[in-house]
């Protein structure tokens, strides 16, 4: 029902031609950069968004349209399309953005950048913020004591109650190896299967071969995303931060053979990066960083906080277009403020 009320919302915006003339006004506001957060890379949809996207914008790697952005070529030297920038983005590293988001890229000809965390890549290992759902789902047992709570899981509430407190606990771990000690514990008490299911296999992590044929089609290119990503905020020792972030840089370099210049702060708000989060990155050397603060980017947008809008593969062709010009959030957000002022 809620996408179906999206839906409409985002056809009123296009059919009534104000998607179309908010791009014009971007463009001809200056050099702007829009930068699409993705996650996953499978969607009926997908191929229609990035048709649309390659007709009304121009799509580009996203260290070839930051370079562009930040060091501009004189006037006279510009090419002559002077559509808005486009980057799209994929964190995480999801194994279906090979399976599905490449097969995409190819075909439709478009520039992607992914976001890798090398730990779980070398592992190959489910990656933490799945393992709530997962294991409150899966669980063998009926009852089960955790962080000092026991949880009867005959019950829809208690196994939902049980998938919060972990995802709590993990999210808020003030290092990696405290959550993995969480985790460990948490699977031994509720008997966890060893066996894979089927369904996960689109959210484990890609493999280094497949990255490197991505890489080699040309429609690819790859940035860090911390080593394990924790939320670098939230990380009691400034020195892991460091870790995390500087590591991811030198396994992906190793790996790739070349400089790796973009880096994308896991969750991405102001407090999950810290003060200790944008010190590392400046301090490992990235060149540009990428948050989930809602924006679109100018030449003075700080290069170590970028803006990205956040999308899904799975939405509407129609929903895209709308959050892409930037009308969607804007009367969205007017919306909100009007409910809340005569609520």
């Amino acid at each position: 029902m809620l996408k179906r009320l999206e839906l409409v919302i985002a056809a009123c915006f296009y059919y009534s031609g104000l998607v179309s003339l908010v791009r014009w006004w971007t463009r001809r506001a200056g050099p702007r950069l829009i930068i699409l957060c993705y996650h996953h890379g499978s969607g009926a949809d997908f191929r229609q968004q990035l048709r649309y996207l390659n007709r009304h914008y121009r799509v580009l790697h996203l260290e070839d349209a930051l370079q562009e952005l930040y060091h501009s070529q004189p006037e006279g030297s510009r090419k002559r399309d002077r559509r808005t920038l486009v980057a799209l983005t994929f964190d995480d590293g999801y194994h279906d953005n090979y399976t599905d988001g490449f097969a995409a890229a190819r075909e439709t000809k478009t520039p992607m950048t992914i976001f890798l965390i090398p730990g779980y890549m070398e592992s190959g290992r489910r990656y933490w913020w799945e393992e709530p759902d997962r294991l409150a789902e899966h669980t063998r047992v009926s009852e089960a004591a955790v962080d000092g709570r026991i949880y009867h899981l005959n019950t829809v509430e208690e196994r939902g109650a049980l998938r919060d407190a972990i995802e709590a606990r993990v999210r808020l771990a003030a290092s990696v190896a405290e959550r993995e000690a969480f985790l460990c514990a948490v699977r031994q008490a509720l008997a966890e299967p060893a066996s894979l299911y089927a369904e996960e296999k689109p959210s484990l992590p890609l493999t280094w071969s497949e990255v490197h044929e991505m890489e080699a089609s040309g429609w690819l290119s790859f940035g860090g995303h911390t080593m394990y990503h924790p939320i670098l905020g939230y990380l009691a020792d400034p020195a892991e931060a460091e870790y995390e972030v500087s590591e991811s840089r030198a396994a992906l370099e190793k790996a790739l053979n070349h400089p790796v210049r973009t880096f994308a702060y896991p969750y991405g708000r102001l407090k999950h990066i810290g003060d200790q989060g944008r010190g590392a990155v400046r301090a490992a050397g990235y060149e540009w960083a990428v948050t989930t603060i809602h924006g679109v980017n100018t030449p003075l947008t700080e290069p170590h906080l970028l803006h990205r809008i956040l999308v899904g593969a799975d939405q509407h062709w129609l929903v895209v277009a709308a959050k892409t010009s930037g009308v969607w959030e804007f009367f969205l957000r007017r919306a909100a403020r009007q409910e809340v002022h005569y609520g």
